[in-house]
This record gives C-alpha cells, sequence and structure tokens, in this order.
C-alpha cells in the first residue's frame, strides 16, 4: 500500500515583511478570536495585527528576522522519510502549515496529485488543543471533502501523542544530556514551561491540560524524580484568564526562593520557533538574571533529533 504522511505545524513568519500578514491569519482563527461573525472577526484581526506589528517584527528580528519553524519542519519530514527506508517501508512525507507557508492547502494539492492509497495526518503537537491540532483538523476536513480524489485514499488521523514511550524517552535524553553541565545535576529546578491556552477552553473540555501533566509526569518518572520540579506556561495573548502560572513569575519566584540552577524544558514544542529562541532565551533569561538565577539553561526543542524522529515513526506505524 502506498503510504503518505503530513506533518503539520502553526507556521511562522519566515521574513520581517511576513509578519503582519502572518498575525492576520493567526487572529482570524475562529478557535483564537471567538467571534462567530466572521466579519467582525477578520475586522479584529486586522486591528491586532497592526498594532503588534512593529513589536513582533521586533521579537523576530532579534532571532535572525524570520522563523525557523518551516525549514525545521521539513527536515523532520526528510528525516521522517528516511528513518521509514531504515525499516523498508516507502512512506512519502509532507508539510502543511496551518497559518503561514506552505499553508495545508498547499500540501494538500501535492496529495491530491499522487497515487497513495493511504494517509496519516500527523499534528506536530503532541498535547491536544482545539487551538492547534483542532484548529489545523478544521482547515484540513474542509479541504479534503471537497476534494474527489481523496475519496480513494484512507485517511488517518491523529488526533495526540501526549504518553508515547519513546517521545517520552527523546525528552529524557534531551534532559539527562543539559543537566550533566549543571555543577551538582540532581539539585536543578526542572521548570516544564508550555504555551498557554485560555482557562475557558479547559472548563470546556480541552484535554491540553491535562495531557501537559501527563507528558510531564511520565518525563520525570523515567528520570527518577530526582531533581524539583514545576510546570508553568507562556505566550498568553489578549485580554482573557489564561493557564497559569506564567513561566516569567515562576522564575521570579525560584529567584526570590534563592534557586540557582534552572533548567527550562520547552514540554509542549517539538521545534525552535519564537517561543524559544526569543521567549525562553533572551526575554526570559533576562528575567532569570534579574532574579538572581545564577545558572539558567534550556533544554533544545526535539528538532530532528533521532528518538523522536523514531517516535514519530512508530506514531505512524502503529496507525498505518
Amino acid at each position: 500500500m502506498k503510504a503518505g504522511v503530513l506533518l503539520f505545524n502553526l507556521g511562522g513568519p519566515e521574513t520581517l515583511r511576513d509578519v503582519k500578514p502572518f498575525l492576520y491569519r493567526l487572529f482570524s482563527d475562529p478557535e483564537i478570536i471567538r467571534v462567530k461573525f466572521s466579519p467582525l472577526r477578520k475586522a479584529l484581526a486586522y486591528t491586532i495585527a497592526t498594532v503588534r506589528r512593529k513589536t513582533s517584527e521586533g521579537y523576530y528580528r532579534q532571532i535572525g528576522g524570520g522563523s525557523p519553524l518551516r525549514r525545521l519542519t521539513e527536515d523532520q519530514a526528510r528525516a521522517l522519510a528516511e528513518e521509514f527506508k531504515r525499516r523498508g517501508k516507502d512512506v512519502e512525507t509532507f508539510v502543511g502549515m496551518v497559518t503561514w507557508r506552505p499553508f495545508l492547502a498547499e500540501a494538500i494539492d501535492k496529495i491530491e496529485k499522487t497515487n497513495l492509497e493511504s494517509l496519516v495526518i500527523l499534528p506536530l503537537f503532541p498535547q491536544y488543543s482545539v487551538t492547534t491540532t483542532g484548529a489545523g483538523f478544521s482547515i484540513l476536513r474542509q479541504l479534503i471533502d471537497k476534494r474527489p480524489a481523496f475519496k480513494k485514499i484512507d485517511v488517518q488521523w491523529i488526533r495526540s501523542w501526549p504518553d508515547h514511550p519513546t517521545y517520552i524517552e527523546s525528552f529524557e535524553q534531551l534532559i539527562r544530556r543539559e543537566l550533566a553541565k549543571f555543577g551538582n545535576p540532581e539539585g536543578v529546578h526542572l521548570l516544564f514551561s508550555a504555551h498557554s491556552i485560555p482557562e475557558s477552553y479547559v472548563r470546556e473540555g480541552d484535554p491540553y491540560l491535562d495531557q501537559t501533566k501527563k507528558t510531564m509526569e511520565l518525563v520525570m518518572d523515567r528520570l527518577d524524580r530526582k531533581n524539583p520540579y514545576r510546570l508553568s506556561f507562556q505566550s498568553k495573548i489578549g485580554p482573557v484568564k489564561w493557564l497559569e502560572p506564567f513561566t516569567n513569575n515562576v522564575i521570579v519566584e525560584l529567584g526570590r526562593e534563592g534557586i540557582d540552577d534552572v533548567l527550562v524544558v520547552p514540554i509542549s514544542f517539538v521545534s525552535e520557533h519564537i517561543e524559544t529562541l526569543y521567549e525562553l532565551d533572551i526575554l526570559f533569561k533576562k528575567t532569570a538574571a534579574g532574579a538572581g538565577v545564577e545558572n539558567f539553561r534550556r533544554v533544545p526543542a526535539l528538532n530532528s533529533d533521532p528518538t523522536f524522529i523514531r517516535a514519530l515513526a512508530e506514531i505512524v506505524e502503529s496507525t498505518l
């Protein structure tokens, strides 16, 4: 059976000129700005994109002028295809993004021109949220329903994979590698930082919080629970109440408690992008220095780590 895998992520602006249109597309999502009347939601999205443009451009300028997310996701897709070759399987991989190029529609166009018999939709969000995986699924279902060619393709949807053993192992390995760089590894405080979402979504049944906690606890099990740890949240947008505590506030608290060694784990991110490269590495590192945290380090994002790619292959194989 000729099989394919569509890896999708949120996307990010690749140049400073892309920032405003990227923000507009991001805030036009009905799961981000919950306004049912489309013209009003788009007007709000345009206003937010206009207001935030210069600030966001400043952030992207500090990480090289754009997001590396597309390149890193394409690297992951190539590495996954190579992993399948090593396993004796011919699986074609595709990349699509929710809010920036290559858009999901572009990926569907490519898939439609192939002779695939089976397609696995693989979101690069281990923990499910309606704001990420849900938003991508909504777009993809609309696209697929309009394409006659997909009636001949067996489409499988992977909803989440927060507890996959090899995925957990990939985090364990990276954390141990970073802990070894501290003078007293067992005394290091592990700060698991995840992208926040509005609290109301969790109350309405979004499993993101529970799944994020589950991932963290499984990682700590593999680390033999030798280190103190906490979960915090970053990247709040807008005036509504989001999941707390916020990462920057926790860093300040750790400084007040006299904790010198902190290792941040980007628990909900599988690739480097603005939230790791700017928020964690630049903004929160300054917060740590001001709070008196002497040794502030971060675990790299998984990117194309061989163990992580093996995890993705196993997830796809179990679905196929």
